[in-house]
Protein backbone atom coordinates (compact mmCIF):
# COMPACT_ATOMS: atom_id res chain seq x y z
CA UNK A 1 0.00 0.00 0.00
CA UNK A 2 1.29 3.33 -1.17
CA UNK A 3 0.50 6.72 0.97
CA UNK A 4 1.96 10.11 1.63
CA UNK A 5 0.88 9.90 4.81
CA UNK A 6 3.79 11.43 6.21
CA UNK A 7 5.55 14.51 4.92
CA UNK A 8 9.60 13.67 5.55
CA UNK A 9 11.42 16.64 4.46
CA UNK A 10 13.11 15.07 1.20
CA UNK A 11 14.21 15.46 -1.94
CA UNK A 12 12.05 18.30 -4.22
CA UNK A 13 10.28 16.19 -6.67
CA UNK A 14 10.79 12.94 -4.60
CA UNK A 15 7.56 10.90 -4.07
CA UNK A 16 7.27 9.39 -0.73
CA UNK A 17 5.99 6.18 -0.19
CA UNK A 18 4.73 4.17 2.88
CA UNK A 19 4.02 0.69 3.04
CA UNK A 20 1.53 -1.58 4.39
CA UNK A 21 3.78 -2.09 7.61
CA UNK A 22 3.87 1.89 8.03
CA UNK A 23 7.84 2.38 6.41
CA UNK A 24 8.11 5.33 4.83
CA UNK A 25 10.61 4.83 1.54
CA UNK A 26 12.04 8.31 0.67
CA UNK A 27 15.44 10.19 -0.94
CA UNK A 28 17.69 12.61 1.27
CA UNK A 29 20.16 14.31 -0.84
CA UNK A 30 19.88 11.52 -3.24
CA UNK A 31 20.36 8.28 -0.78
CA UNK A 32 17.55 5.97 -0.37
CA UNK A 33 15.87 6.60 3.11
CA UNK A 34 13.74 4.42 5.39
CA UNK A 35 11.73 5.90 7.95
CA UNK A 36 9.22 4.60 10.69
CA UNK A 37 8.10 6.11 13.83
CA UNK A 38 9.80 4.88 17.17
CA UNK A 39 9.42 6.25 21.00
CA UNK A 40 12.21 7.67 22.98
CA UNK A 41 15.43 9.07 21.35
CA UNK A 42 15.75 9.55 17.94
CA UNK A 43 18.09 6.23 16.52
CA UNK A 44 19.72 6.61 12.51
CA UNK A 45 21.96 4.62 10.56
CA UNK A 46 23.93 5.25 7.67
CA UNK A 47 24.90 2.45 5.79
CA UNK A 48 27.65 1.70 2.74
CA UNK A 49 27.51 -1.24 0.20
CA UNK A 50 31.26 -1.57 1.18
CA UNK A 51 33.47 -4.19 3.62
CA UNK A 52 36.11 -6.41 3.70
CA UNK A 53 34.83 -8.79 1.16
CA UNK A 54 35.36 -6.03 -1.28
CA UNK A 55 38.85 -5.52 -0.75
CA UNK A 56 42.19 -7.95 -1.65
CA UNK A 57 44.00 -9.11 0.62
CA UNK A 58 46.89 -6.65 -0.64
CA UNK A 59 44.45 -3.63 0.24
CA UNK A 60 42.86 -5.44 2.99
CA UNK A 61 41.74 -2.73 5.72
CA UNK A 62 40.98 0.57 3.43
CA UNK A 63 37.50 0.50 4.21
CA UNK A 64 37.55 0.04 8.35
CA UNK A 65 40.51 2.44 7.93
CA UNK A 66 37.70 5.13 6.16
CA UNK A 67 35.34 4.34 8.81
CA UNK A 68 38.30 5.22 11.58
CA UNK A 69 38.91 8.42 10.01
CA UNK A 70 35.59 9.50 9.24
CA UNK A 71 34.57 9.06 12.63
CA UNK A 72 37.83 10.65 14.36
CA UNK A 73 36.53 14.34 14.25
CA UNK A 74 33.45 12.99 16.81
CA UNK A 75 36.25 12.69 19.61
CA UNK A 76 34.73 11.50 22.62
CA UNK A 77 31.65 13.54 23.22
CA UNK A 78 28.73 12.25 25.36
CA UNK A 79 26.89 11.56 22.37
CA UNK A 80 25.95 7.15 21.34
CA UNK A 81 27.53 6.92 18.04
CA UNK A 82 29.71 4.13 16.37
CA UNK A 83 30.80 2.36 12.97
CA UNK A 84 31.12 -1.23 12.34
CA UNK A 85 32.72 -2.78 8.92
CA UNK A 86 31.40 -6.34 7.91
CA UNK A 87 31.95 -8.42 5.17
CA UNK A 88 29.75 -6.67 2.94
CA UNK A 89 29.10 -3.25 4.29
CA UNK A 90 30.02 -0.43 6.57
CA UNK A 91 27.64 1.35 8.85
CA UNK A 92 27.61 4.49 10.89
CA UNK A 93 25.21 4.35 13.35
CA UNK A 94 23.85 7.40 16.11
CA UNK A 95 20.87 7.27 19.00
CA UNK A 96 20.48 11.30 20.30
CA UNK A 97 18.30 13.96 20.08
CA UNK A 98 16.97 15.02 16.34
CA UNK A 99 20.19 18.09 16.34
CA UNK A 100 22.68 15.19 17.85
CA UNK A 101 21.41 12.71 14.80
CA UNK A 102 21.84 15.75 12.51
CA UNK A 103 25.36 16.41 13.73
CA UNK A 104 26.87 12.97 13.73
CA UNK A 105 25.80 12.54 10.17
CA UNK A 106 26.70 15.81 8.69
CA UNK A 107 30.13 15.20 10.43
CA UNK A 108 30.34 11.71 8.41
CA UNK A 109 29.79 12.91 5.40
CA UNK A 110 31.58 15.63 5.47
CA UNK A 111 34.41 13.53 6.71
CA UNK A 112 33.98 11.15 4.07
CA UNK A 113 34.63 14.49 1.40
CA UNK A 114 37.08 15.58 2.81
CA UNK A 115 39.12 12.91 5.08
CA UNK A 116 41.79 13.73 7.88
CA UNK A 117 44.97 12.45 6.34
CA UNK A 118 46.84 13.89 8.57
CA UNK A 119 45.64 11.31 11.01
CA UNK A 120 46.35 8.35 8.58
CA UNK A 121 49.18 6.97 10.26
CA UNK A 122 47.92 7.35 13.71
CA UNK A 123 44.88 5.61 12.21
CA UNK A 124 46.38 2.80 11.40
CA UNK A 125 48.32 2.03 14.52
CA UNK A 126 45.53 1.83 16.17
CA UNK A 127 44.02 -0.45 13.86
CA UNK A 128 46.42 -2.92 14.11
CA UNK A 129 46.07 -2.01 18.21
CA UNK A 130 42.45 -3.14 18.01
CA UNK A 131 43.18 -6.50 15.45
CA UNK A 132 45.55 -7.48 18.21
CA UNK A 133 43.56 -7.38 21.20
CA UNK A 134 40.32 -8.56 19.51
CA UNK A 135 39.51 -12.01 19.46
CA UNK A 136 37.55 -14.39 16.89
CA UNK A 137 34.84 -16.65 17.11
CA UNK A 138 34.88 -20.38 16.75
CA UNK A 139 34.05 -20.17 12.68
CA UNK A 140 36.83 -17.88 11.93
CA UNK A 141 38.77 -20.47 10.23
CA UNK A 142 36.42 -21.87 8.09
CA UNK A 143 36.57 -18.85 5.81
CA UNK A 144 39.87 -19.29 5.10
CA UNK A 145 39.75 -22.86 3.84
CA UNK A 146 36.33 -22.12 1.83
CA UNK A 147 37.18 -18.89 0.02
CA UNK A 148 40.65 -19.05 0.44
CA UNK A 149 42.94 -15.42 0.47
CA UNK A 150 39.86 -13.77 -1.46
CA UNK A 151 36.23 -12.31 -1.31
CA UNK A 152 34.78 -13.29 2.29
CA UNK A 153 37.57 -15.32 3.11
CA UNK A 154 39.38 -12.27 4.02
CA UNK A 155 37.48 -11.69 6.76
CA UNK A 156 39.70 -14.24 8.54
CA UNK A 157 42.65 -12.77 7.51
CA UNK A 158 44.64 -9.63 9.02
CA UNK A 159 44.30 -6.08 7.66
CA UNK A 160 47.88 -6.50 5.64
CA UNK A 161 47.45 -3.61 3.32
CA UNK A 162 47.62 -1.40 6.28
CA UNK A 163 51.57 -1.10 5.68
CA UNK A 164 50.87 -0.81 1.72
CA UNK A 165 47.97 1.78 1.38
CA UNK A 166 48.82 5.56 0.94
CA UNK A 167 46.28 8.84 1.08
CA UNK A 168 45.71 8.35 -2.46
CA UNK A 169 44.66 5.06 -2.08
CA UNK A 170 42.46 5.64 0.70
CA UNK A 171 40.83 9.01 -1.05
CA UNK A 172 39.82 6.90 -3.85
CA UNK A 173 38.06 3.90 -1.99
CA UNK A 174 36.11 6.74 -0.42
CA UNK A 175 35.20 8.42 -3.29
CA UNK A 176 34.49 5.24 -5.51
CA UNK A 177 32.72 3.18 -2.61
CA UNK A 178 31.12 5.96 0.08
CA UNK A 179 28.86 7.48 -2.71
CA UNK A 180 25.48 8.81 -2.58
CA UNK A 181 23.93 5.67 -5.28
CA UNK A 182 25.72 3.17 -2.71
CA UNK A 183 24.28 4.40 0.46
CA UNK A 184 21.18 3.85 2.07
CA UNK A 185 19.73 5.93 4.98
CA UNK A 186 17.05 4.57 7.92
CA UNK A 187 15.75 6.86 10.70
CA UNK A 188 13.11 6.17 13.53
CA UNK A 189 11.07 9.14 12.85
CA UNK A 190 8.68 9.89 10.56
CA UNK A 191 10.14 13.02 9.21
CA UNK A 192 13.63 13.83 8.34
CA UNK A 193 15.42 16.16 11.10
CA UNK A 194 15.76 20.14 9.92
CA UNK A 195 19.41 20.74 8.63
CA UNK A 196 20.85 17.41 7.56
CA UNK A 197 23.55 17.28 4.52
CA UNK A 198 24.47 14.08 3.21
CA UNK A 199 26.30 15.20 -0.08
CA UNK A 200 28.21 12.62 -1.17
CA UNK A 201 30.25 11.77 -4.13
CA UNK A 202 28.30 10.75 -6.92
CA UNK A 203 29.22 7.09 -8.04
CA UNK A 204 27.54 3.75 -8.50
CA UNK A 205 26.04 1.01 -6.49
CA UNK A 206 28.15 -1.97 -6.14
CA UNK A 207 26.49 -5.51 -5.71
CA UNK A 208 27.75 -7.31 -3.11
CA UNK A 209 31.07 -9.67 -4.76
CA UNK A 210 30.58 -13.05 -6.32
CA UNK A 211 32.25 -15.64 -3.55
CA UNK A 212 34.98 -17.60 -4.37
CA UNK A 213 36.04 -21.05 -3.54
CA UNK A 214 39.25 -22.80 -2.20
CA UNK A 215 37.07 -26.00 -1.83
CA UNK A 216 37.23 -28.60 -4.81
CA UNK A 217 34.41 -30.54 -3.01
CA UNK A 218 31.96 -30.32 -0.04
CA UNK A 219 31.11 -32.14 2.22
CA UNK A 220 34.62 -31.73 3.73
CA UNK A 221 36.61 -31.16 7.00
CA UNK A 222 39.77 -29.82 8.21
CA UNK A 223 41.70 -29.99 11.55
CA UNK A 224 41.77 -26.85 13.75
CA UNK A 225 42.75 -25.46 16.84
CA UNK A 226 39.18 -25.36 18.59
CA UNK A 227 37.89 -27.17 21.52
CA UNK A 228 34.95 -28.79 19.63
CA UNK A 229 33.12 -29.33 16.42
CA UNK A 230 32.52 -26.24 14.13
CA UNK A 231 30.08 -26.61 10.75
CA UNK A 232 29.67 -24.08 8.55
CA UNK A 233 27.46 -24.22 5.10
CA UNK A 234 26.21 -21.57 2.81
CA UNK A 235 22.73 -22.11 1.26
CA UNK A 236 20.01 -20.08 -0.40
CA UNK A 237 18.50 -17.21 1.98
CA UNK A 238 15.16 -18.31 2.96
CA UNK A 239 12.59 -18.83 5.90
CA UNK A 240 12.82 -22.65 6.56
CA UNK A 241 16.57 -22.10 6.67
CA UNK A 242 16.54 -19.53 9.25
CA UNK A 243 14.19 -21.72 11.31
CA UNK A 244 16.48 -24.85 10.21
CA UNK A 245 19.49 -23.59 12.03
CA UNK A 246 17.34 -22.75 15.31
CA UNK A 247 15.90 -26.21 15.06
CA UNK A 248 19.61 -27.77 15.07
CA UNK A 249 20.78 -25.72 17.58
CA UNK A 250 17.61 -27.73 19.58
CA UNK A 251 18.80 -30.95 18.86
CA UNK A 252 22.25 -30.27 19.42
CA UNK A 253 22.05 -29.00 22.71
CA UNK A 254 19.95 -31.80 23.63
CA UNK A 255 22.03 -34.37 22.47
CA UNK A 256 25.38 -33.18 22.97
CA UNK A 257 25.08 -31.71 26.42
CA UNK A 258 21.65 -32.63 27.97
CA UNK A 259 22.22 -36.68 26.82
CA UNK A 260 25.59 -36.93 25.99
CA UNK A 261 27.28 -34.69 28.30
CA UNK A 262 29.82 -33.72 25.89
CA UNK A 263 29.40 -30.34 25.95
CA UNK A 264 28.66 -26.82 27.72
CA UNK A 265 28.15 -24.87 24.68
CA UNK A 266 25.52 -26.66 21.30
CA UNK A 267 23.91 -24.28 19.40
CA UNK A 268 23.14 -23.04 15.59
CA UNK A 269 23.33 -19.75 13.67
CA UNK A 270 21.78 -18.60 10.51
CA UNK A 271 23.19 -16.03 8.79
CA UNK A 272 22.99 -13.60 5.80
CA UNK A 273 25.88 -13.09 3.85
CA UNK A 274 24.88 -11.70 0.73
CA UNK A 275 21.47 -10.80 -1.23
CA UNK A 276 20.68 -14.54 -2.01
CA UNK A 277 23.22 -16.77 0.37
CA UNK A 278 23.39 -16.92 3.97
CA UNK A 279 25.69 -19.16 6.22
CA UNK A 280 24.56 -21.88 7.99
CA UNK A 281 26.97 -22.83 11.41
CA UNK A 282 26.73 -25.23 14.19
CA UNK A 283 29.05 -25.15 17.07
CA UNK A 284 29.82 -27.67 20.15
CA UNK A 285 32.20 -27.29 22.40
CA UNK A 286 33.83 -30.37 24.57
CA UNK A 287 36.97 -31.21 27.20
CA UNK A 288 40.04 -32.82 24.99
CA UNK A 289 39.05 -36.65 26.23
CA UNK A 290 35.75 -36.22 25.24
CA UNK A 291 35.84 -34.79 21.68
CA UNK A 292 36.38 -38.27 19.61
CA UNK A 293 33.20 -39.14 21.44
CA UNK A 294 31.77 -35.29 19.93
CA UNK A 295 32.74 -35.70 16.44
CA UNK A 296 30.44 -39.10 16.35
CA UNK A 297 27.65 -37.64 18.03
CA UNK A 298 27.81 -34.20 16.11
CA UNK A 299 27.48 -36.59 12.75
CA UNK A 300 25.01 -38.28 13.99
CA UNK A 301 22.41 -35.23 14.87
CA UNK A 302 23.16 -34.41 11.19
CA UNK A 303 22.19 -37.74 10.03
CA UNK A 304 18.93 -37.60 12.27
CA UNK A 305 18.03 -34.40 10.80
CA UNK A 306 19.01 -35.36 6.51
CA UNK A 307 16.85 -38.48 7.36
CA UNK A 308 14.05 -36.30 8.62
CA UNK A 309 13.39 -37.18 12.03
CA UNK A 310 12.77 -33.82 12.76
CA UNK A 311 10.45 -33.42 16.06
CA UNK A 312 7.69 -31.67 15.36
CA UNK A 313 7.69 -30.01 19.13
CA UNK A 314 11.31 -28.68 18.45
CA UNK A 315 9.45 -26.79 14.55
CA UNK A 316 6.48 -25.80 16.54
CA UNK A 317 8.62 -23.99 19.08
CA UNK A 318 10.90 -21.76 17.10
CA UNK A 319 7.93 -21.09 14.71
CA UNK A 320 6.36 -19.71 18.14
CA UNK A 321 9.21 -17.96 18.63
CA UNK A 322 9.19 -16.58 15.06
CA UNK A 323 6.14 -15.14 15.04
CA UNK A 324 6.31 -13.55 18.30
CA UNK A 325 8.83 -11.27 17.26
CA UNK A 326 6.33 -9.55 15.08
CA UNK A 327 4.13 -8.72 18.39
CA UNK A 328 6.79 -6.06 19.16
CA UNK A 329 5.74 -2.89 19.88
CA UNK A 330 6.12 -0.17 17.24
CA UNK A 331 7.41 -2.53 15.07
CA UNK A 332 8.50 -0.62 12.18
CA UNK A 333 11.09 1.12 13.38
CA UNK A 334 12.57 -1.91 15.09
CA UNK A 335 12.83 -3.51 11.36
CA UNK A 336 14.48 -0.72 10.21
CA UNK A 337 18.02 -1.39 10.43
CA UNK A 338 17.56 -5.23 8.73
CA UNK A 339 14.78 -3.54 6.23
CA UNK A 340 17.85 -0.61 5.31
CA UNK A 341 20.77 -3.95 4.98
CA UNK A 342 18.44 -5.81 2.79
CA UNK A 343 17.83 -2.57 0.51
CA UNK A 344 21.46 -2.09 0.41
CA UNK A 345 22.79 -5.42 -0.74
CA UNK A 346 19.57 -5.78 -3.10
CA UNK A 347 17.21 -8.47 -1.11
CA UNK A 348 13.71 -7.91 -1.14
CA UNK A 349 11.97 -7.39 2.45
CA UNK A 350 8.94 -9.01 2.83
CA UNK A 351 6.06 -7.35 4.32
CA UNK A 352 4.83 -8.45 7.87
CA UNK A 353 1.80 -10.48 6.23
CA UNK A 354 4.38 -12.75 3.86
CA UNK A 355 6.66 -13.49 6.68
CA UNK A 356 4.17 -14.47 8.96
CA UNK A 357 3.04 -16.80 6.01
CA UNK A 358 6.12 -18.02 5.10
CA UNK A 359 6.86 -18.99 8.85
CA UNK A 360 3.26 -20.46 9.11
CA UNK A 361 3.81 -22.60 5.81
CA UNK A 362 7.46 -24.54 6.81
CA UNK A 363 7.18 -28.15 7.45
CA UNK A 364 9.25 -30.91 8.64
CA UNK A 365 9.63 -31.71 5.12
CA UNK A 366 10.90 -28.58 4.28
CA UNK A 367 13.85 -29.12 7.23
CA UNK A 368 14.54 -32.23 6.13
CA UNK A 369 15.68 -30.41 2.84
CA UNK A 370 17.48 -27.94 4.25
CA UNK A 371 19.43 -30.41 6.20
CA UNK A 372 20.08 -32.08 3.05
CA UNK A 373 21.74 -28.80 1.60
CA UNK A 374 23.39 -27.88 4.44
CA UNK A 375 24.96 -30.98 4.81
CA UNK A 376 26.05 -31.11 0.88
CA UNK A 377 27.45 -27.72 1.44
CA UNK A 378 29.42 -28.78 5.01
CA UNK A 379 33.04 -27.86 5.94
CA UNK A 380 33.63 -29.16 9.28
CA UNK A 381 36.32 -28.22 11.50
CA UNK A 382 37.23 -31.55 14.02
CA UNK A 383 39.84 -30.94 16.91
CA UNK A 384 41.41 -34.80 16.18
CA UNK A 385 40.86 -37.27 13.95
CA UNK A 386 38.97 -36.90 10.62
CA UNK A 387 35.43 -37.87 9.84
CA UNK A 388 35.92 -40.30 6.67
CA UNK A 389 33.44 -42.33 7.99
CA UNK A 390 30.87 -39.86 8.17
CA UNK A 391 31.44 -39.21 4.10
CA UNK A 392 33.25 -36.14 4.57
CA UNK A 393 36.56 -35.42 2.51
CA UNK A 394 39.48 -33.89 3.55
CA UNK A 395 39.96 -30.25 2.95
CA UNK A 396 43.72 -30.01 0.29
CA UNK A 397 45.40 -29.04 2.84
CA UNK A 398 48.57 -29.56 -0.04
CA UNK A 399 48.87 -28.35 -3.62
CA UNK A 400 47.73 -30.37 -6.60
CA UNK A 401 51.37 -29.73 -8.29
CA UNK A 402 54.89 -28.64 -8.15
CA UNK A 403 56.53 -26.05 -10.39
CA UNK A 404 60.15 -27.22 -11.88
CA UNK A 405 62.95 -25.42 -11.58
CA UNK A 406 66.10 -24.70 -9.08
CA UNK A 407 65.92 -26.14 -5.79
CA UNK A 408 67.11 -24.29 -2.94
CA UNK A 409 67.11 -26.89 0.00
CA UNK A 410 67.19 -25.57 3.76
CA UNK A 411 70.04 -24.95 6.05
CA UNK A 412 68.87 -26.83 8.82
CA UNK A 413 67.13 -29.73 6.74
CA UNK A 414 67.77 -31.00 3.51
CA UNK A 415 64.64 -32.78 3.50
CA UNK A 416 63.12 -29.57 2.97
CA UNK A 417 63.63 -27.55 -0.18
CA UNK A 418 61.77 -24.43 -2.48
CA UNK A 419 61.72 -25.23 -6.09
CA UNK A 420 61.78 -22.15 -7.92
CA UNK A 421 60.52 -21.43 -11.28
CA UNK A 422 59.67 -18.30 -13.57
CA UNK A 423 55.88 -19.07 -12.76
CA UNK A 424 55.69 -19.60 -9.21
CA UNK A 425 57.74 -21.28 -6.16
CA UNK A 426 56.55 -24.62 -4.24
CA UNK A 427 57.90 -25.75 -1.13
CA UNK A 428 58.53 -29.56 -0.30
CA UNK A 429 58.24 -31.09 3.09
CA UNK A 430 58.40 -34.59 4.01
CA UNK A 431 54.51 -34.00 5.32
CA UNK A 432 53.37 -31.44 2.57
CA UNK A 433 54.06 -29.70 -0.62
CA UNK A 434 52.48 -26.21 -1.41
CA UNK A 435 52.88 -24.07 -4.41
CA UNK A 436 51.90 -20.47 -5.05
CA UNK A 437 51.80 -19.20 -8.67
CA UNK A 438 52.86 -15.74 -9.29
CA UNK A 439 49.24 -15.44 -11.35
CA UNK A 440 47.54 -16.61 -8.68
CA UNK A 441 49.25 -14.90 -6.30
CA UNK A 442 47.07 -12.59 -3.71
CA UNK A 443 50.17 -11.08 -1.46
CA UNK A 444 53.67 -10.52 -1.21
CA UNK A 445 55.05 -9.31 1.81
CA UNK A 446 58.67 -7.86 1.02
CA UNK A 447 61.11 -7.41 3.27
CA UNK A 448 64.16 -5.31 3.70
CA UNK A 449 66.07 -8.25 4.58
CA UNK A 450 65.10 -10.04 1.73
CA UNK A 451 62.47 -12.30 2.68
CA UNK A 452 59.34 -12.81 0.61
CA UNK A 453 56.19 -14.35 2.34
CA UNK A 454 53.12 -15.39 -0.62
CA UNK A 455 49.98 -16.21 -0.18
CA UNK A 456 48.10 -17.75 -3.15
CA UNK A 457 44.25 -17.23 -3.98
CA UNK A 458 43.90 -21.12 -2.77
CA UNK A 459 45.07 -19.61 1.09
CA UNK A 460 48.15 -21.51 0.43
CA UNK A 461 51.09 -20.20 1.61
CA UNK A 462 55.38 -19.83 0.63
CA UNK A 463 57.35 -18.02 2.71
CA UNK A 464 60.66 -17.10 1.33
CA UNK A 465 63.57 -16.44 3.97
CA UNK A 466 67.09 -16.08 2.83
CA UNK A 467 68.27 -16.90 6.46
CA UNK A 468 66.67 -20.78 6.53
CA UNK A 469 67.34 -21.77 2.51
CA UNK A 470 70.59 -21.99 0.34
CA UNK A 471 71.18 -19.92 -2.65
CA UNK A 472 68.19 -17.33 -1.81
CA UNK A 473 70.39 -14.37 -3.79
CA UNK A 474 69.56 -10.85 -4.71
CA UNK A 475 69.66 -12.28 -8.08
CA UNK A 476 66.84 -14.86 -7.04
CA UNK A 477 64.67 -11.94 -5.31
CA UNK A 478 64.90 -10.13 -7.91
CA UNK A 479 62.95 -12.39 -10.49
CA UNK A 480 60.42 -13.31 -7.63
CA UNK A 481 60.11 -9.82 -7.84
CA UNK A 482 59.71 -9.00 -11.53
CA UNK A 483 57.09 -12.07 -11.83
CA UNK A 484 54.87 -11.02 -9.30
CA UNK A 485 51.87 -8.96 -9.85
CA UNK A 486 53.21 -5.19 -8.50
CA UNK A 487 49.72 -4.83 -7.11
CA UNK A 488 49.86 -7.36 -4.73
CA UNK A 489 53.00 -6.28 -2.99
CA UNK A 490 53.61 -5.06 0.10
CA UNK A 491 56.87 -3.51 1.46
CA UNK A 492 57.35 -4.61 5.12
CA UNK A 493 58.82 -2.52 7.55
CA UNK A 494 62.67 -3.83 8.98
CA UNK A 495 62.46 -6.01 11.09
CA UNK A 496 64.53 -6.52 14.72
CA UNK A 497 67.24 -9.02 14.17
CA UNK A 498 65.32 -11.46 16.73
CA UNK A 499 62.15 -11.85 14.66
CA UNK A 500 64.08 -12.85 11.89
CA UNK A 501 64.38 -16.90 11.42
CA UNK A 502 67.21 -18.76 11.85
CA UNK A 503 68.11 -22.05 11.32
CA UNK A 504 67.49 -24.11 14.27
CA UNK A 505 70.50 -23.82 16.77
CA UNK A 506 71.93 -21.07 15.27
CA UNK A 507 75.16 -20.76 17.96
CA UNK A 508 75.84 -24.07 18.89
CA UNK A 509 76.08 -25.41 15.50
CA UNK A 510 79.09 -23.52 14.20
CA UNK A 511 81.22 -25.21 16.66
CA UNK A 512 79.87 -28.79 16.21
CA UNK A 513 80.49 -28.36 12.39
CA UNK A 514 84.06 -26.60 12.58
CA UNK A 515 84.96 -29.84 14.90
CA UNK A 516 83.62 -32.24 12.52
CA UNK A 517 85.42 -30.90 9.63
CA UNK A 518 88.97 -31.26 11.80
CA UNK A 519 87.29 -35.59 12.91
CA UNK A 520 87.24 -35.67 9.31
CA UNK A 521 90.42 -34.65 8.17
CA UNK A 522 91.79 -36.77 11.10
CA UNK A 523 89.91 -39.74 9.32
CA UNK A 524 91.52 -39.23 5.70
CA UNK A 525 94.82 -38.91 7.41
CA UNK A 526 94.82 -42.42 9.41
CA UNK A 527 92.45 -44.22 6.79
CA UNK A 528 94.45 -43.48 3.72
CA UNK A 529 97.89 -44.45 4.62
CA UNK A 530 96.66 -47.46 6.87
CA UNK A 531 95.03 -48.51 3.56
CA UNK A 532 98.10 -47.95 1.44
CA UNK A 533 100.92 -48.98 3.68
CA UNK A 534 98.76 -52.29 5.19
CA UNK A 535 97.88 -53.03 1.89
CA UNK A 536 101.08 -52.87 -0.04
CA UNK A 537 102.70 -54.95 2.99
CA UNK A 538 100.58 -57.79 3.02
CA UNK A 539 100.78 -57.96 -0.26
CA UNK A 540 104.71 -57.84 -0.26
CA UNK A 541 104.51 -60.47 2.89
CA UNK A 542 102.27 -62.94 0.12
CA UNK A 543 104.83 -62.21 -2.57
CA UNK A 544 107.52 -62.62 -0.98
CA UNK A 545 106.90 -66.17 1.35
CA UNK A 546 105.80 -67.30 4.66
CA UNK A 547 109.48 -67.56 5.20
CA UNK A 548 110.90 -64.33 4.44
CA UNK A 549 112.74 -63.36 7.55
CA UNK A 550 112.49 -59.19 7.59
CA UNK A 551 108.54 -59.61 8.55
CA UNK A 552 107.57 -61.45 11.33
CA UNK A 553 105.26 -63.86 10.59
CA UNK A 554 102.12 -63.96 12.93
CA UNK A 555 101.75 -61.02 14.21
CA UNK A 556 102.65 -59.10 11.57
CA UNK A 557 100.40 -60.09 9.07
CA UNK A 558 97.43 -59.69 12.20
CA UNK A 559 98.26 -56.11 12.30
CA UNK A 560 98.42 -55.64 8.95
CA UNK A 561 95.46 -56.79 7.93
CA UNK A 562 93.67 -54.54 11.05
CA UNK A 563 95.32 -51.48 9.22
CA UNK A 564 93.68 -52.43 6.23
CA UNK A 565 90.64 -53.16 7.96
CA UNK A 566 90.88 -49.46 9.91
CA UNK A 567 91.15 -47.08 6.49
CA UNK A 568 88.93 -49.18 4.79
CA UNK A 569 86.15 -48.17 7.35
CA UNK A 570 87.54 -44.60 8.28
CA UNK A 571 87.64 -43.15 4.56
CA UNK A 572 84.23 -43.82 3.59
CA UNK A 573 83.25 -42.35 7.20
CA UNK A 574 85.25 -39.39 6.15
CA UNK A 575 83.74 -38.50 2.90
CA UNK A 576 79.69 -39.11 4.53
CA UNK A 577 81.08 -36.62 6.96
CA UNK A 578 82.22 -34.25 4.80
CA UNK A 579 78.82 -34.13 2.47
CA UNK A 580 76.94 -33.75 5.60
CA UNK A 581 79.35 -30.86 6.33
CA UNK A 582 79.31 -29.37 2.89
CA UNK A 583 75.31 -29.70 3.10
CA UNK A 584 74.74 -27.91 5.99
CA UNK A 585 77.04 -24.97 4.62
Amino acid sequence: MDTNATAPATDAGTKATTDADGITTTTVDGIRTVLAPRSGLLAAGLLFRVGRADETLATSGVTHLVEHLALHRHGLGGLHHNGATAAAYTHFHVTGTPADVVEYLNGVCAALRDLPMDRLETEKEILRTEAAGKGHGPAHAATLWRYGSRSYGLTGYAETGLYRLTADDVRAWAQTRFTTENAVLWITGDTVPDGLDLTLPSGEWHPAPAATSALPATPAYFRGDERGVVLTAVVPRSTEAGLFAEVLGKELFRELRQKGGYSSTANGDYSPRDADSATVTAYADALPQKQDALVGAFVDVFAKLRAGRVEQADLDSVRASALAQFDTPELAGCMLPGHAVNLLLGHRNLTVAEAKAEIEAVTVTDLRRVARAVWDDALVQVPGRGVDRAGLAAAPTDSPELVGGRRHPAVADPGVFLCLAEDGVSRVSPGQRVTVRFAECSLMQAYPDGARHLVGHDGFTVTLEPTLYHRITPAVLAVIDAAVPPSVVVAMPPRHPSRIPQPAGPGPAAAPARRSAWFTALLWVLGVPGLLIGGSALMAGLVLGDDHDRIPQDAARELLKWLVLAGALLIPWGICLDRRIKGKN
